[in-house]
């Protein structure tokens, strides 16, 4: 019975692994870089992380849904209920803190988009990827504002984390679902070279982590390296990100 409990609760759990360090640095490094961050970031990590998880369920209900499959009504249960512990947790910040619905409602295109591409079957596809990416790097622009951190300050952590994500993408799709496309080999290392150039004029002290990311996107592709052992080598490079972030300010 435990066990069947356990299976249970991992069916709530999205399945996107890749997304979590996508949904927790940004979060992380605005929170970190604010001058006074306090009990509300938590309040914003759960709503955070509670809204991926309702979204997640919505979009598999509605891919699903649009083929007609009974296998979509069990995430209707999941999408609803963790859609209500988001909105216990953000319905208070955004009562003290208005500016918070603005900052939704600039997320809400994406996540159009992105249930466009859900409906459509076709939520592997670059451009949903790359979709996915902006409101989650924008998090480090809402956490660091929540702890009185302004947007003049906060937006070049954003960038960085927006030009490291978007690699991420495109480098993943290189090394498993594309892997061999001398296409996306090209298009991934392209947009390294370019986000280097872009990190460096951020901060000089990302252009060595940027270095190693354009070195990993050239280097890495066709050595028939695990998911796992991708998914590993992406974690360690978003720690340093992360890192390099906090420690440069």
């Amino acid at each position: 019975m435990a066990a069947g409990r356990r299976r249970g609760w991992r069916l709530w759990v999205p399945d996107q692994h890749g997304a979590w360090a996508m949904l927790l640095v940004p979060f992380l490094a605005g929170t970190l870089l604010a001058p006074r961050p306090g009990p509300a970031h938590l309040l914003l990590l759960a709503a955070w992380l509670l809204g991926y998880g309702a979204l997640f369920h919505a979009q598999q209900w509605l891919r699903l849904r649009a083929r007609g499959l009974r296998a979509a009504g069990r995430h209707a249960r999941p999408a609803l209920v963790l859609g209500a512990g988001c909105a216990l947790a953000g319905i208070p910040l955004a009562a003290s803190r208005p500016w918070l619905l603005a900052a939704g409602a600039a997320a809400a295109p994406f996540v159009a988009v992105n249930a466009r591409y859900a409906w459509r079957g076709r939520e592997r596809a670059l451009a949903n990827g790359l979709a996915a990416v902006v409101p989650a790097c924008g998090m480090a622009m809402v956490a660091a504002g929540l702890g009185g951190l302004g947007a003049g300050d906060s937006w070049r952590p954003a960038v960085a984390c927006l030009l490291y994500f978007a690699g991420t993408v495109l480098y993943v799709k290189t090394m498993i679902r594309e892997r061999g496309s001398r296409a996306y080999l090209r298009g991934s290392v392209a947009h390294h070279a370019a986000a280097l150039a872009a990190a460096a004029a951020l901060s000089p002290w990302l252009a060595a982590p940027f270095a190693a990311y354009l070195a990993r996107a050239a280097a890495l592709p066709g050595r028939g390296l695990r998911p796992a052992v991708v998914g590993a080598v992406e974690v360690g490079c978003s720690v340093v990100l992360l890192g390099v972030l906090v420690a440069v300010g």
